[in-house]
């Protein structure tokens, strides 16, 4: 009998896939898969998802701009920072990130660069969230938003980020993993 240790976890080879449903901003597929341990099959369900990107921006006075916008899944307002939809065609987070923080806050910065990219729900979920830091942000642009959001900008010193996560509110999962990646860095740079 082989010890745990020495278990190798391996890709299940995919035998079949089919289209189930087009929601809009996520497809649903089924695929039958083959355990590699076991041998038997088994049916996941799996939502494509288009690449999201995060914006972790700074102000020279080291205020992050920050937004709240009401969320339907949760049916409540909730603080964040600027993000969205990598559109079909968009190969850069960093071209993603400066579009969306400029449309959704009117701020433009400098030194872009992508901090860190994890998966979202890799249990089900096909897609990468980039999180995107810029720097020395400055309103520069009147906000351009579409018809389906209605956003707030707020800026608050990168300071006070640790006692909005502890207070709950900032409570988006993949904005908590973006502030905690930007917090990461920022603590090797001093």
């Amino acid at each position: 009998m082989a010890r745990q240790a020495e278990r190798v976890i391996r890709p299940w080879p995919t035998i079949s896939s089919q289209f189930l449903a087009d929601c809009g901003v996520f497809r649903v597929r089924r695929d039958r898969k083959q355990s590699p341990r076991t041998g038997q099959m088994h049916d996941f369900h799996v939502l494509e998802c288009p690449n999201w990107v995060n914006v972790v921006a700074l102000n020279p006075e080291q205020q992050v701009i920050l937004v709240e916008q009401y969320r339907h899944g949760t049916g409540t307002v909730e603080l964040e920072i600027p993000g969205g939809v990598m559109d079909p065609g968009d190969n850069s987070p960093v071209a993603t990130a400066t579009r969306e923080l400029r449309e959704e806050t009117g701020y433009e910065g400098e030194n872009a660069r992508v901090i860190s990219a994890i998966a979202p729900n890799p249990a089900i979920m096909d897609n990468t969230c980039y999180t995107v830091l810029i720097e020395n942000c400055r309103l520069q642009h009147i906000v351009q938003l579409d018809h389906a959001e209605d956003v707030l900008t707020r800026l608050v010193p990168a300071a006070e980020l640790p006692a909005l996560v502890a207070a709950g509110k900032i409570r988006h999962s993949l904005i908590l993993a973006a502030l905690y990646r930007y917090e990461l860095l920022r603590r090797r740079q001093t």
